[in-house]
């Protein structure tokens, strides 16, 4: 996928065109989703603890939301940017919603913008868009 989107463009300094290097298919056999495992791992360097997602609810086995979902993942990038030094405070200036967070990332957005591009210009087709709701929640 990489190599097919090779005129993204130059792009801000924070950014950057990843190209990893994948092999091909190592098994002649095809993937068969059906026989995909019913959950997913994650851990954290520097904590002990395992996290054990169900896919089909995106939970944890206690019920609670893993500390990867966007609603935690924002809950503590709020947090760090209150505790910035280098930022100007203005009123207003923290988003109250996730979409409108999103939506101040201005040049994500753009960078975004580049790859769409991108993308339709290799004939890869546009970019699946996700239900609105769903990044209608509170910071």
């Amino acid at each position: 996928m990489s190599h097919r989107t090779q005129d993204v463009g130059q792009l801000p300094a924070s950014y950057r065109h990843n190209r990893p290097l994948l092999s091909g298919v190592s098994q002649a056999e095809a993937r068969q989703p059906g026989k995909a495992p019913h959950f997913s791992v994650n851990w954290v360097v520097g904590t002990a603890d395992v996290e054990v997602i169900d896919a089909t609810t995106g939970r944890r086995s206690c019920g609670r939301s893993s500390r990867l979902c966007k609603h935690r993942l924002s809950a503590r990038w709020v947090r760090l940017y209150g505790k910035l030094s280098t930022r100007i405070p203005r009123h207003g200036d923290t988003p109250s919603m996730y979409c409108e967070a999103k939506l101040g990332a201005r040049t994500y957005q753009a960078v975004k913008q580049q790859l769409c591009k991108a993308f339709q210009k290799a004939g890869l087709g546009t970019w699946v868009r996700k239900p609105p709701e769903q990044d209608q929640f509170l910071l």
